[in-house]
């Protein structure tokens, strides 16, 4: 270490020309940790709306987050490059000063001044409000993103082809899912803190998985399905279908699988009633009303299809009603547009329809009888359970799925934390479970 009287000899101008690039780079370097933190915590849809409004600086801030890896690699190529500079800067005026002794102290100094005055302190501005952080700093972070983009450009190449050399593969679609997945985990963890109703989580999630849900999962199956035969008098048609809680029903002909038209209540009715005014004489005015006539063209869809899809399909044609069918063209069940929107909203009934209580029933010793055509998806978003419906719809699906056979009433199993009980089965189907958590 040299004398102490040549410490004063030291301090000349390239003394405090190194100095002050030191706390110029420092500056610099509290910049970029400030822009990253802001641009990537800022909400986009925050950004968006202030963008809406006219706010260039958000618009900026969109334009400049819309490629994450490049923004991030530009960041962090700056600020690495300032910190190593300023690292540098400051070992060579330490040695000078103090010697070899001079790095230990260098070390220190610029680990604490890099913590405090270019990480912590500019993190913590920009997090207490990003968006207005993030519209401040685009324009600058933009040039910046334009100067480094060919080295970015570059580190993106070799650092795929070092993952690829390991086996891992970068998803292009990985931001899209990422999204998605963000804000279903932002939901859920709203609704766990309490700031997010029950209702609510379900009305945004069910939103959220109509494009992963196939129309196969929550059609109605065909075995349940209302149907009239079209050579019935029309008179019979007319009573069926004003018996009927459905206001359009399909209509087959020789076979149920036949289907050869779906006929609406409210159609029938007018063009009878026509009939029957316009009627003179004697004999029956419907001896020769053709029920076909009025009859609608039956709508097929494949059972592959997607629920968001499906609703989009409906909304485009106007239409309310599909029926479903395999990939050889047999009929699997039928779908309406309200089926759709109960995924989204939860159970919808009106005055028409069968009083029920939502295929759920509590039992006295504390379990729960469920319809077995109840899909696992309604039980769980009911009950706040988590059982898997991967590999089955219903919970009698569930439940045959998992005893590889079509068990007897009063049979007992246990899987996934859960006790069910067959409590009533039809021919091959099981028509009621009592389910309940095992303790």
């Amino acid at each position: 270490m040299p004398p102490d009287h040549s410490l004063v000899d030291l301090i000349d101008a390239a003394f405090w020309a190194s100095a002050g690039a030191i706390a110029l780079l420092l500056v610099v370097s509290a910049f970029f940790s400030g822009s990253e933190t802001a641009l990537t915590a800022a909400s986009r849809g925050k950004l968006r709306a202030k963008a809406d409004r006219g706010e260039k600086g958000a618009a900026r801030a969109l334009e400049v987050t819309e490629d994450t890896e490049r923004l991030i690699g530009s960041v962090l190529l700056g600020n690495n490059l300032v910190n190593i500079l300023a690292a540098s800067l400051a070992t060579s005026l330490f040695t000078r000063l103090f010697g070899e002794g001079g790095v230990a102290l260098a070390t220190l100094v610029m680990t604490l001044l890099v913590l405090i005055f270019a990480e912590v302190l500019p993190k913590t501005v920009a997090i207490t409000d990003p968006e207005r952080v993030a519209a401040r700093i685009s324009g600058p972070i933009g040039l910046v993103i334009a100067l480094f983009s060919p080295f970015v450009g570059a580190v993106r190449l070799i650092t795929r082809a070092i993952l690829r050399l390991f086996g891992l593969r970068i998803d292009p679609q990985g931001s899209v899912l990422a999204v998605r997945e963000e804000i279903a985990g932002a939901i859920s963890l709203g609704h766990s803190e309490g700031t997010v109703e029950k209702e609510d989580r379900d009305r945004l999630l069910g939103a959220l998985d109509l494009g992963e849900r196939m129309v196969e999962e929550i059609m109605l199956h065909r075995s349940q399905i209302e149907m009239i035969n079209a050579a019935l008098p029309a008179r019979q048609v007319l009573e069926q279908c004003l018996e009927s809680p459905h206001t359009r029903l399909p209509l087959y002909r020789d076979a149920p699988e036949n289907i050869v038209g779906v006929i609406h209540a409210k159609d029938l009715s007018r063009a009878m009633y026509r009939v029957q005014a316009e009627h003179e004489g004697q004999g029956d005015p419907f001896a020769r009303f053709d029920v076909m006539a009025v009859a609608s063209e039956p709508y097929f869809i494949p059972e592959t299809t997607p629920l968001d899809d499906q609703m989009r399909e409906f909304l485009r044609r106007r239409a309310h009603f599909a029926l479903v069918v395999d990939e050889y063209g047999t009929l699997q069940g039928l779908i309406t547009l309200e089926d759709i929107l109960e995924e989204i909203v939860g159970e919808i009934s009106d005055e028409h329809d069968p009083q029920e209580e939502g295929g759920l029933r509590r039992c006295e010793d504390g379990s729960l009888e469920v319809d077995g055509a109840m899909t696992i998806r309604d039980l769980n978003r009911a009950m706040d359970w988590d059982l898997p419906d991967e590999e089955a719809n219903t919970i009698a699906g569930l439940v045959i799925h998992e005893a590889q056979m079509i068990p007897n009433e009063g049979q007992v199993f246990y899987f996934h934390d859960f006790r069910f009980e067959v409590a009533e089965r039809k021919a091959n189907r099981i028509t009621r479970l009592r389910v309940r958590p095992q303790a």
